[in-house]
């Protein structure tokens, strides 16, 4: 293998290819805070790395700071080049300030929110500005002899560069719930719009996590995509499913775990929907005298959540629970199992779907669940986890309450939620990834083809 830039920091020998092998480059979220969207890239990268072994591909891992010792890496060896565009967030800006109206698909409003139902009636839905064209990072591309990119997540680099690629969309919350202010608030609604149908458009695929994202997909782009071109990639629990006593004792000791406890990795974003849950806790005090601790990770940076940190802090303090709700903030990835395994249960009473990963994390390590009773999730878990309405506290009480008191049926809940996770493996994923791989690359061969006709 020959180097290709300058810029290429780790060169790894590859297995002899065919002659119309692939060079394909991989942008995954480099850090933890990235959440969902980091243990996504990290999974893509792990599977990817046995995939080598048997594909024809060349994989160029398009990072920054990246070396083989980078715990994204899972101890793999991959050819990393740096990856350092400029970004071209303050070219957007002014730009989607003139936005076209659109009306949403009739067959969407069953699924909308009442105020998404109140934008489209008004017809108040924007469309994206026309993209802007990067023609210096389609030539880094080219350098670096990129046929194809990969994408674990949205973002403009994909379509402004001009270089076919795979674009993972993990939600279009935008556009069925825009009350949430960390989807529309600000610029933030027109850029998503001018990311998502943009990248929908010019992808060479797209990937969804599941038939419910697909169908997202579908209703509210359907137009800019065909649906071939649109493939369900079901997450995998980015956690080990063994977490050693050893481990548990010393995250106890770290944090001073309670005894018992719920549990709730999340981001401080409204449609996480702490305050309802620290008011069911309350609920349950004054009506079973029942006093339950719980144990919050996640950021809390950035306007929008420390603003609702700040409430959540207020409302505990008003209710009286500043002794049972333990927020630790951000937690090192290698801490986060022995959380599930200690818990009593999971409580994710989110807003958002279509599926969530710590739902598979908690199966994986024996925690059961409770979560809420929404599309998607509600596909997502099947009879695995209890459901309750995400805008109702006394719903959310009810579910608590029985994972909380009943030994028996959080042992089903475990049961079912392990037998809900081996309907698809690492195995099913690698396949599924291998076939998306298959088709992009039919797909970038018949452009090519009929590019020199």
């Amino acid at each position: 293998m020959t180097k290709r830039s300058a810029t290429i920091l780790v060169r790894v020998p590859g297995r002899a290819n065919k002659t119309d092998a692939l060079r394909v480059g991989l942008v995954p979220l480099t850090s933890e805070w990235g959440g969902g969207v980091f243990q996504y890239s990290q999974t893509m990268l792990s599977v990817l790395a046995d995939l080598r072994e048997v594909r024809d591909e060349e994989f160029v891992l398009l990072a920054d700071g990246l070396s083989d010792a980078d715990p994204l890496l899972n101890g793999a060896s991959w050819e990393i080049a740096a990856l350092n565009p400029p970004s071209p967030t303050s070219r957007i800006l002014p730009h989607v300030k003139n936005i076209a109206r659109s009306r949403l698909p009739s067959r969407l409003r069953e699924h909308l929110s009442p105020l998404a139902l109140r934008l489209e009636r008004r017809g108040e839905v924007p469309s994206e500005p026309g993209p802007h064209r990067r023609p210096d990072v389609r030539s880094w591309f080219e350098g670096l002899g990129i046929d194809l990119v990969l994408y674990p997540a949205s973002m403009p680099l994909s379509f402004e560069a001009g270089t076919p690629y795979v674009l993972a969309v993990h939600d279009l919350q935008h556009r069925l719930q825009p009350e949430f202010p960390e989807v529309s608030a600000g610029q933030e609604f027109a850029l998503r719009e001018y990311v998502f149908r943009n990248g929908i458009r010019e992808a060479t695929v797209v990937l969804t996590d599941s038939e419910v994202g697909r169908e997202d997909v579908l209703n509210l782009y359907g137009d800019l995509i065909a649906p071939e071109r649109v493939a369900v990639l079901p997450f995998l629990p980015a956690v080990a499913d063994l977490v050693s006593l050893d481990d548990r004792e010393r995250v106890s000791r770290k944090y001073r775990l309670p005894e018992r406890f719920l549990f709730y990795p999340a981001q401080m974003w409204p449609h996480k929907n702490h305050l309802r849950l620290v008011e069911a806790l309350a609920e349950l005090e004054r009506s079973d005298g029942i006093e339950i601790e719980i144990v919050l990770i996640g950021s809390k940076s950035g306007e929008i959540r420390e603003r609702t940190h700040a409430e959540l802090l207020s409302r505990v303090r008003a209710l009286g629970l500043q002794d049972r709700v333990h927020y630790f903030g951000y937690v090192p990835a290698g801490d986060v199992g022995a959380l599930y395994a200690e818990a009593v249960a999971l409580v994710m009473p989110t807003f958002f779907g279509p599926t969530n990963i710590p739902v598979l994390e908690a199966w994986a390590l024996n925690c059961p669940v409770v979560t809420s009773d929404i599309r998607g999730v509600r596909e997502q878990v099947g009879d695995a986890a209890l459901l309750a309405d995400p805008r109702s506290v006394g719903a959310i009480a009810d579910a608590i309450r029985k994972v909380w008191l009943d030994a028996e049926l959080r042992d089903e809940l475990i049961r079912r939620g392990r037998s809900r996770l081996s309907l698809y493996t690492r195995e099913d994923y690698s396949q599924r990834l291998s076939e998306i791989l298959d088709q992009a690359g039919e797909l970038v061969r018949g452009a090519r083809e009929r590019a020199h006709v």
